[in-house]
């Protein structure tokens, strides 16, 4: 009875421990994601959820270059609990927050050396917790923290699913990885990975029944953008397909090159750098040198080609970027804590686990650490909620106002026709089909802003020398800088046209 309770007592230890850790790791995401998490891209999703919450439609009411899943989520939670950035990013936390637990739970229940399962599992969960671009952007409006909690759940299911003869998790595993690739393109090669090791791997119950359920789940998380498509097809391809696929790379003269700088950027950066080498000499370990059998090296063998497939679609986008690759973490973490086991094995003492695991995890933490005391002064949210109380001040709701995605999402000032996405100026299509896209040419805008289209204008992203060549001084009375943005407000008279012309 006594070596019962003892046992008891350590599981209720080891249990302790781990959730005290992994609440540690989500106030951290929390925490992060209401002071610094800021991405300029985020205001652009932001206000699409804001239009969504007020009945209109993407692509079809107006222009939209996402799977449009992550936005109808943000809308709903916008519904919820009010129009701010704050609750949309408290939920992105969450999302990467469970999708850390996750992946120290597969960790955890799965690691075959009972002896470092916990610490083994907590590291995976520090590795993905501390990582600066799970950080940085995992709690943000864009799609990566519900991308990072579909992809890693769908993987926890179809490793359970092979186990049991019922299609159920199957086909929840594949309606998340359709949630995943409806929200962003990015995630589009989980599912077939996934899908492929069901048909492998399975183990009991007819694999072809799962297949099926698998792909109709995938289906059913795609019926929304059906359901868009049916009613503008020409409007939802564009979005989706042609934008991603053919001009992503409009305006980036170089996007080849900038693809090789954010590659090399990611081997550079020490903490990312030190992930991959773990988890590369993980996977040796587990293929040349581990005697474990071959249905748990499989499960994690599905991580290395989950990550090869997700790295492989991220690289091929043009431009490419260093966040885009947090969606490999959770599963380089797992491979990563069988190269801290194979390397504190072969170089320390295989019974002693804590020591390799805190020096590296320690180094995770310096690493990011530095990343964000660097970025101390960057542009955040608070900032932003000046330069739009300022706006708000110098127009009504009923003046048309130019403005970044932002300072409309937070002014709540419903943008003009096709000016819902700054990069919608970039096209220069024929004039009947910009309007079917709801496109404004970069002409064009200028045009109108020179006409007097605008009462007031605000601009964050450019720079003083581009504000001077379209000379928005000169077109309004007064003006106003706040913080790193500029504020035009009351538009001076046209002047009246000179004689003879």
């Amino acid at each position: 009875m006594e070596i019962l309770a003892s046992r008891t007592e350590i599981r209720r230890g080891a249990a302790i421990l781990f959730w005290s850790v992994m609440a540690a790791l989500t106030a951290g995401l929390v925490v992060y994601s209401q002071t610094m998490a800021f991405a300029w891209d985020e205001g652009f999703h932001l206000l699409i959820a804001q239009l969504i919450k007020h009945g209109k439609r993407p692509y079809i009411d107006f222009v939209f270059s996402q799977p449009p899943l992550n936005a109808y989520w943000n809308a709903a939670w916008m519904t919820i609990l009010g129009e701010s950035w704050r609750p949309v990013h408290l939920v992105a936390a969450l999302c990467s927050a469970g999708a850390v637990i996750l992946t120290a739970g597969f960790v955890l229940s799965r690691f075959p050396v009972a002896g470092w399962r916990l610490a083994a599992a907590l590291f995976a969960g520090a590795a993905a917790g501390l990582n600066a671009v799970v950080v940085r952007f995992g709690g943000i409006a864009q799609a990566y923290g519900l991308c990072l909690i579909a992809i890693v759940s769908a993987y926890r299911l179809v490793v359970v699913s092979v186990e049991r003869k019922t299609v159920t998790l199957a086909a929840l595993a594949g309606f998340l990885s359709g949630v995943a690739a409806g929200s962003s393109l990015l995630t589009a090669p989980a599912g077939p990975v996934l899908l492929i090791w069901v048909l492998i791997y399975n183990l009991t119950g007819s694999r072809w029944a799962k297949a099926a359920a698998f792909l109709l789940g995938e289906a059913v998380a795609f019926l929304p953008i059906v359901w868009l498509f049916v009613q503008g097809p020409r409007q939802v391809f564009f979005g989706i397909i042609q934008y991603n696929f053919l001009y992503r790379k409009l305006d980036w003269p170089d996007a080849s090159g900038h693809n090789l700088e954010v590659m090399g950027l990611c081997i550079n950066y020490g903490p990312a750098l030190l992930l991959l080498l773990l988890a590369a000499g993980g996977l040796l370990f587990i293929r040349y040198r581990s005697d474990w059998d071959a249905r748990r090296k499989a499960e994690f063998y599905l991580c290395a080609w989950l990550s090869a497939a997700l790295a492989a679609m991220i690289s091929s986008a043009v431009p490419t970027f260093a966040r885009y690759y947090l969606l490999t973490v959770p599963f380089l973490s797992i491979l990563a804590a069988a190269g801290i086991y194979a390397a504190g094995s072969a170089l320390y003492d295989a019974r002693r686990p804590w020591r390799p695991v805190l020096v590296v995890t320690f180094l995770f933490g310096l690493g990011l650490a530095s990343t964000l005391f660097d970025e101390r002064d960057d542009l955040v949210w608070p900032d932003l909620e000046k330069a739009a109380a300022k706006v708000a001040s110098v127009v009504t709701p009923e003046q048309a106002l130019f403005a970044d995605e932002a300072v409309y999402f937070l002014t709540r000032h419903t943008p003009p026709s096709g000016m819902e996405m700054v990069d919608s100026h970039k096209f220069d299509l024929p004039p009947a089909l910009s309007s079917q896209l709801h496109l404004i040419p970069k002409a064009e805008l200028d045009r109108r802003v020179k006409a007097g289209a605008f009462a007031a204008l605000e601009t964050c992203e450019e720079e003083e020398e581009d504000i001077q060549k379209h000379g928005y001084a000169s077109l309004y009375a007064k003006s106003t800088s706040v913080g790193d943005c500029k504020v035009f407000w009351d538009r001076k008279p046209s002047p009246p046209p000179s004689a003879g012309k």
